[in-house]
């Protein structure tokens, strides 16, 4: 942890000039709209960043069960949790309090105590009973004695203590190794270490390499923001003035659009004048002309009628029908009496030498020329905001050369060296204590191997050579020598067994401990709430890693929450909170030169008054319009008379019935002048009627026009009105142009402006952000402290040492029982000096009274040398 804690406090000043972002953004009037949401999205790419390559994850294979069951047995010794107030108390040395708690500090300690207790019975009781046990076998007792009473069940016995030595020495044997396979990884993670201290050192290098070149990066990116206002100023004309054209439009397009309505009917109407008088005209010479033909005809008939041929009885009656259909020869339509439209027509001829669309086509050009009227207007403007933004990049240009970063990080680069340096240098040295500890520790194996070999040994030998048939006397040198590799084991384990606990105790009571009180709080992240108790490491600093880091304990800042920031990879401007001590405002305050900026937009005039929307000439020939008397023309009329045919009677079905009247009369001359005036009739149809009534068509073709002007005539009332606000709509356009455009231009001005300082905004929120989370990121100091504490101290060390102690201490432990049953099971193998002798015929044995009534049978008397002569009975 200290190694961290010096780390971070290296590789902070490179930060410290980086100030806080959180009061940099220039402060707007009530009511303004937010810049940065009118600006435009500027993308100012990715923060370089560099690739750590150190990983914490540890996965220790295998071994890892035993771990586990480590720590399940530890969980047992002690479940009680971390004692977080105690180990304040004790980090703020207030022992007068703890000793009022001893009896909380037993309590959570009892598991290790109780263990404790029994192991120290054990160191103490072991060499003690070894001892007794010795002076006993030496006074023939504890088993010394080399005689064995024959029983039915000695088989049985010899087997079960066979049986359960076997079973107490598999246990030994996995516990061994257990303990041997925990020493050497120990040994392998140790030589492991010097990859994983390496790529630590490696992240540590890039993230203090890289910390310079994301800020020359963030510094650089202002360029991207002011090409973007340069951009934009260089198209002040395209955007400010498109913006006040837009807002002028909306009154000035209606009056334009109105205009040319107007014009168009002016156009149309003069158009449906001139089709009306000119057909009209046609159409009176027609019918003039077909009366005088028609009346020729009745004439020339009446003529022929009077004939005396038509006096004949056959003739009379046709001939006065003839004469009844005279007045069927008229024409219908008369258009001599339509109404005359010249006087309207010659006013809309006047009015026509006005080109209306011309002069809109003109105010229109000149109203399109705003956005280069104002481009040509601001030109000082444009040239005094650019110069502000070079003031203002000249500004964050030399950020990097004021603060002391370089100096700093090269600082922070030579401790790391100088670390690294010192590590690689003792590292050999590390390695060579590791191989002492590991020696050690193989030695300490390697005695309950021996007592496993003698026991081995023992098992082997002694049932290997073991012969039921043979007395105990007489048993043979193999089984002997089981039985003597057995108790070789016993004194061994007697010997070895206190110095093997001696040792488990030790490194359980370190081992557990700091499992307990380090390991499992860390991993829990409890020992950080610990830390990050007020006035707990200085009684005067309320938080003592912001005293440390900044002088300033009173800034909430704790462990916890540094290291959990780094371990997201944020950056140390966030995870340390840099932005509560240190201000970025006072390298980067931009607010001053954004009101210069905005004063700048609001002393803005643009002049328009050469745009001149309509002229008076326009709006005199409105008026003329208006009261050129289009009203007062009779259009029902020119209808009534256009919808009549242009004969009384068809001429052709005329022409027809006279000729077949004709055929009725007696051949002679009377019947063929009638039919010649049928020819005359038809001639006078075909060339008279049917051009009429095509140019009748065509001015019925042209009703719509007609009915254009109807329209108008309809609305004749309203039509001066119309007229009065067209030029009314124009008149408030020009005004508006005139004498208010200044106001649209200060309104879409400061439009203009906040879309300007949007993108500062927008850069400063960037800054912000990439200091949080993109620049200089953390992960390699969360992963040295990772490294130091929960993979070196816990993963690699205590796990190992811990499951080292847990596999040495079960085997001691079972040395007990295995050197009962090694001791028990000895004397079935060891040849003894003298057995028991059973008379055969008798059912209970009978004894042998010979040396005495001493129940023993004297082996001297059958020839075996049995120089020790016992005395007592042997007890089970």
């Amino acid at each position: 942890m200290a190694a961290g804690l010096c780390l971070l406090l290296l590789l902070l000043p490179p930060l410290w000039a980086v100030r806080t972002v959180s009061d940099m953004q220039p402060v707007y009037r009530a009511g303004s709209p937010v810049a940065a949401a009118a600006a435009a999205t500027l993308d100012f790419g990715s923060v370089p960043a560099g690739t750590y390559d150190t990983n914490t994850n540890y996965e220790p294979g295998g071994i890892g069960i035993l771990f586990h069951l480590v720590e399940g047995f530890l969980s047992m010794v002690q479940p009680n949790p971390f004692p977080q107030e105690l180990a304040r108390k004790i980090a703020q040395q207030r022992f007068a309090e703890i000793q009022g708690e001893y009896p909380k500090t037993l309590h959570y300690e009892v598991g290790f105590l109780v263990a404790a207790a029994i192991g120290l019975l054990f160191i103490l009781l072991m060499p003690l009973v070894g001892l007794c046990f010795c002076m006993c076998r030496c006074c023939d007792n504890c088993g010394g004695e080399m005689h064995q009473r024959q029983k039915k069940n000695n088989d049985c016995k010899r087997g079960c203590f066979a049986t359960f030595l076997f079973a107490s020495s598999l246990i030994m044997s996995i516990c061994v190794l257990s303990a041997y396979a925990a020493n050497q990884h120990l040994t392998t993670q140790v030589r492991g270490t010097k990859k994983l201290v390496n790529s630590n050192f490696k992240d540590l290098k890039t993230l203090i390499n890289e910390a310079p070149m994301q800020i020359d990066y963030l510094v650089n990116q202002y360029n991207t923001t002011k090409n973007k206002a340069m951009s934009d100023l260089n198209n002040i004309g395209p955007l400010l003035g498109g913006r006040v054209q837009e807002q002028l439009g909306r009154e000035v397009r209606p009056a334009f659009d109105a205009i040319l309505n107007m014009a168009g009917a002016i156009r149309e109407t003069k158009e449906a004048l001139e089709n009306v008088s000119v057909s009209a005209e046609v159409m009176k010479e027609g019918t003039e002309r077909l009366q005088a033909n028609l009346t020729d005809a009745k004439a020339n008939l009446s003529n022929t009628l009077g004939d005396p041929a038509c006096k004949q009885a056959q003739a009379v009656e046709i001939c006065n029908s003839i004469r009844n259909s005279f007045n069927q020869l008229n024409i219908n339509a008369n258009f001599s009496g339509l109404p005359n439209v010249t006087s309207q027509l010659n006013i809309l001829n006047d009015i026509r030498k006005t080109d209306l669309t011309s002069l809109v086509q003109k105010g229109y050009a000149a109203f399109n020329d705003t956005p280069e009227l104002v481009q040509n207007q601001t030109r000082n403007i444009e040239s005094d905001i650019k110069n502000v933004l070079d003031s203002i990049g000249g500004n964050i240009s030399n950020f990097s050369k004021v603060s002391p970063v370089q100096h700093i990080l090269s600082n922070a680069s030579h401790f790391v060296t100088q670390s690294e340096a010192y590590i690689r240098e003792y590292y050999p040295v590390v390695e060579q204590y590791d191989f002492y500890r590991w020696l050690g520790s193989l030695v300490l194996c390697c005695m309950l191997i021996l007592i496993l070999i003698f026991f081995g040994l023992g098992l082997l030998c002694g049932s290997c050579g073991y012969d039921r048939h043979a007395s105990p006397t007489t048993r043979g040198c193999i089984s002997n020598t089981g039985g003597n590799l057995l108790m070789a084991g016993v004194g061994f384990s007697f010997l070895f067994s206190w110095v093997l606990m001696a040792i488990v105790l030790a490194t359980f009571i370190a081992g557990g401990n700091v499992e307990k009180l380090v390991c499992a709080p860390y991993a829990d992240r409890s020992i950080f709430k610990v830390l990050d108790t007020p006035y707990l490491l200085n009684s005067q600093w309320r938080h003592y890693l912001s005293g440390v880091l900044f002088q300033s304990p009173n800034v909430n800042l704790t462990f916890e929450k540094v290291y959990s920031d780094c371990k997201e990879n944020k950056g140390i401007y966030s995870a340390l909170e840099i932005e509560n001590v240190f201000h970025l405002n006072e390298l980067l305050n931009i607010s001053m030169y954004m009101d210069d900026i905005e004063s700048k937009f609001e002393h803005l005039n643009v002049s328009f008054d050469h745009i001149i929307l309509l002229d008076e000439t326009g709006k005199q020939a409105l008026r003329k319009f208006g009261s050129a008397g289009i009203e007062d023309i009779d259009f029902d009329a020119f209808m009534s008379e256009t919808s009549k045919s242009v004969t009384k009677v068809d001429l052709l079905a005329f022409a027809n019935e006279l000729e077949a009247s004709s055929d009725k009369l007696p051949k002679g001359a009377l019947g063929n002048a009638l039919k010649g005036h049928a020819n005359s009739i038809r001639m006078i149809h075909l060339q008279q009627v049917v051009p009429l009534e095509q140019s009748m068509k065509y001015v019925k073709a042209r009703t719509t026009l007609n009915q254009s002007v109807r329209v108008l005539q309809r609305s004749s009332v309203e039509l001066g009105g119309k007229i009065a606000g067209v030029i009314s709509s124009i008149d408030s356009a020009q005004f508006l142009i005139s004498h208010n455009a200044s106001s649209v231009i200060i309104k879409e001005s400061k439009r203009f402006a906040d879309t300007v300082m949007g993108y500062f905004v927008q850069y400063l929120h960037w800054v912000k952000d990439s200091l949080s989370f993109e620049v200089a990121t953390c992960k390699p100091l969360s992963n040295l402290v990772d490294t130091a504490v929960d993979v070196f101290l816990c993963s690699y060390v205590v796990d190992s040492v811990n499951a080292f102690w847990f596999g040495l201490g079960g085997a001691t432990i079972f040395l007990i029982p295995a050197i009962v049953f090694a001791v028990k099971l000895a004397k079935f193998y060891r040849r003894m000096d003298t057995e028991d002798v059973y008379d055969d015929v008798e059912i209970i044995p009978m004894k042998n009274m010979e040396n005495g009534n001493n129940s023993y049978h004297n082996e001297h008397l059958y020839g075996i040398p049995n120089p020790v002569m016992t005395s007592g009975i042997e007890q089970w």
